[in-house]
């Protein structure tokens, strides 16, 4: 009796074995075709980047966030795509198929957002940077000024002086530091956590308390859902999310004060990487930059995906509407000067530019050759 009741147990215990070896194999095996053709390498004048790109419209440079990759700035814009803007997507430094420099700094990485931006021919666009690719989008912004038509910041990991108890980074155990490397080095691992400990997983890699998916509609359960099961393979953005623990802690202040373009943050109170502090302080210095703070949310700001999507269409539209009415004075001021036989000079960086010429290059007035296409 008890050899037989053994069996049957040892019987069960293979048929589970079994069952969530083919789960695994079949979950990963989708993942891993998803990265593989999701995204395209482009040859920069710095490195090979890869990107992705969805949507007919305005262009937006979208910068993903810890764990994430051309993939997830995809899911991320998709929203934007289904209002008529056009995502461009990149896999940061040691994030999918962009290698891992020597120098993966925000600095060195906004100048490699500048050289897709060369190599595909968009001479300015808006820019969207979650999370830790706040810092880089906001480099790129001081970097590169004249390419950043307009600049919003959802849950950003940037600076905040005086650390408090409240404000100051949670630091992970030893033990934990241990098992996270051994999770992001092993896709079975990760995959197997997130269907053992999904709170835990939600609060530790998401950033977001998991009482919140309690009062969540289904929409938005389904989207944390995505945005978790979307960081696997983690195995192929493990150099990203390590050099991302490196950078992120060791930020120091930006020249906030010289970014030009208009600006737009979100973050929550909640948010369990403690973006809301930088998220103000920033917004606090960047000139006419507008912040919008709620209470909870956590870190995938649950709850106000509506209203943010809303917030960031009319911010970004009301940009681009801005900078048609200053090309189109600018167009009657190069005409005004023309009758009188002079020269319409602009200085932009320490360099002059002929008026007409710069918008011409820009895209935003065509020559008479030219056939019609988007402004971005």
């Amino acid at each position: 009796m008890i050899l037989a009741l053994l069996g049957l147990l040892t019987l069960g215990v293979l048929m589970f074995i079994t069952y969530i070896g083919d789960a695994y194999r079949t979950q990963i095996g989708r993942a891993r075709k998803r990265v593989a053709t999701g995204g395209q390498m482009l040859e920069t004048a710095r490195s090979q980047i890869e990107y992705a790109e969805r949507g007919e419209g305005p262009s937006v440079l979208v910068i993903h966030g810890a764990g994430g990759g051309c993939d997830q700035g995809l899911d991320l814009a998709e929203s934007l795509v289904q209002r008529g803007f056009r995502a461009i997507a990149v896999s940061r430094f040691g994030y999918l198929r962009t290698p891992l420099p020597q120098d993966a700094s925000p600095a060195a990485q906004a100048d490699a957002h500048a050289a897709v931006l060369d190599a595909l021919e968009i001479p300015r666009c808006a820019v969207l940077g979650a999370s830790a690719g706040g810092p880089s989008a906001v480099q790129l912004a001081l970097r590169h000024p004249d390419r950043v038509t307009a600049l919003v910041l959802m849950v950003p990991a940037l600076y905040a002086p005086r650390p408090t108890e409240l404000t100051s980074p949670q630091r992970m155990s030893a033990l934990g530091r241990v098992l996270m490397d051994l999770t992001l080095r092993s896709d079975f691992l990760f995959w197997l956590a997130l269907r053992l400990a999904p709170k835990a997983m939600t609060r530790m890699i998401l950033g977001t308390p998991p009482a919140l998916l309690t009062h969540a509609d289904p929409l938005e359960r389904e989207r944390l859902h995505v945005v978790m099961e979307h960081i696997l393979p983690v195995s192929e953005r493990r150099l990203g999310l390590i050099n991302d623990g490196a950078v992120i802690p060791a930020l120091t202040r930006f020249d906030l004060e010289r970014v030009e373009a208009p600006t737009l943050i979100i973050s929550a109170q909640d948010c369990l990487y403690q973006t809301f502090a930088g998220s103000q302080y920033s917004a606090e210095h960047i000139p006419g930059a507008r912040f919008i703070g709620y209470q909870s949310g956590g870190h995938l700001l649950v709850g106000h995906q509506q209203e943010i999507t809303a917030e960031v269409v009319t911010f970004l539209r009301a940009a681009q509407e801005a900078r048609t009415v200053r090309a189109v004075r600018a167009v009657e001021a190069v005409g005004a000067v023309g009758r009188s036989g002079g020269r319409a000079v602009r200085r932009s960086g320490g360099q002059e530019h002929d008026g007409l010429g710069t918008l011409l290059r820009d895209g935003l007035i065509q020559s008479p050759s030219q056939t019609t296409r988007p402004i971005t």
